[in-house]
């Protein structure tokens, strides 16, 4: 196994019959799976979901796995449900894929479903959260301490967590040993659940949203009020006066502010 790809393969039978019961596939169900290595959990994804878009990064695995699932012989099964794709998801054109693959429906809702690698776990989140064409759910099997940062309530919040939230709910619905993968990591992981319920708002508005987070986080022991004023460069006692005006105290820090409070400050400064 290339593992300077960062892979570890799922081998726990009743881990990933729980992958698939929570995410409760149906017959009618598309569905994206990033990274399915040698397959283990696409040879079940198939056999729930009415069309299943596989996409692999590794060109050795992808052209495996491309021959050897059931569903690729075309010509002895009439509902050829699978598409394997060697490419890297950072890099492909995720609108054009869904048009190619989900028939062009653009409305037709999706979900992602993927064991995917730890060191892109962010990126990849934020490409699907951010496409013209976001998944309904998605449900993924990420390193623990992540899945607890992306999930974490008013009080622990970071910039993590305020990226997936500003889009979605966030819910970590169970965790799994490291000795469940192969190669063993050196960390267990979790499986969370990401939905997308939030209306997109306008690109100025997002744009200013993560400004005004990314200088309310960008100094970990200052209060909020000195890490603006710092950053975006205001006076403090301005900054302070627009904290108040919303109910926030100027000696708070960033990780103390909800969702909300960071939306109000978007607007207000």
């Amino acid at each position: 196994m290339p593992t300077k790809l960062g892979q570890n393969f799922l081998k726990d039978p009743l881990v990933l019959n729980k992958l698939i019961q929570v995410a409760d596939l149906s017959s009618t169900d598309f569905v994206i799976e990033v990274g399915p290595g040698e397959g283990v959990l696409t040879e079940q994804l198939i056999k729930h979901a009415k069309k299943v878009i596989a996409i692999e990064i590794d060109q050795v695995l992808a052209s495996k796995l491309d021959s050897r699932l059931p569903a690729r012989q075309a010509d002895k099964r009439e509902n050829n449900n699978i598409k394997i794709i060697n490419a890297d998801i950072l890099k492909i054109n995720l609108p054009e894929l869904i048009e190619n693959y989900f028939y062009c429906q653009m409305t037709t809702p999706y979900k992602v479903i993927a064991n995917i690698p730890y060191y892109i776990t962010s990126p990849i989140i934020r490409l699907f959260l951010e496409t013209k064409y976001p998944p309904t759910e998605m449900f993924l099997m990420v390193q623990k301490e992540v899945a607890e940062r992306i999930c974490a309530k008013v009080g622990k919040l970071n910039i993590l967590a305020l990226s997936v939230q500003y889009y979605s709910d966030a819910k970590l619905l169970f965790t799994v040993s490291k000795n469940a993968f192969s190669p063993i990591p050196k960390v267990d992981s979790a499986v969370i659940r990401i939905t997308r319920n939030r209306m997109p708002a306008e690109r100025e508005v997002t744009k200013k949203f993560f400004k005004i987070v990314k200088a309310g986080f960008s100094a970990k022991r200052k209060t909020i009020a000195n890490n603006l004023s710092n950053s975006l460069k205001l006076e403090k006692s301005s900054v302070e006066e627009k904290l108040k005006q919303i109910g926030i105290l100027p000696n708070q820090r960033a990780q103390e502010l909800s969702l909300d409070d960071w939306k109000k400050l978007s607007t207000l400064i």
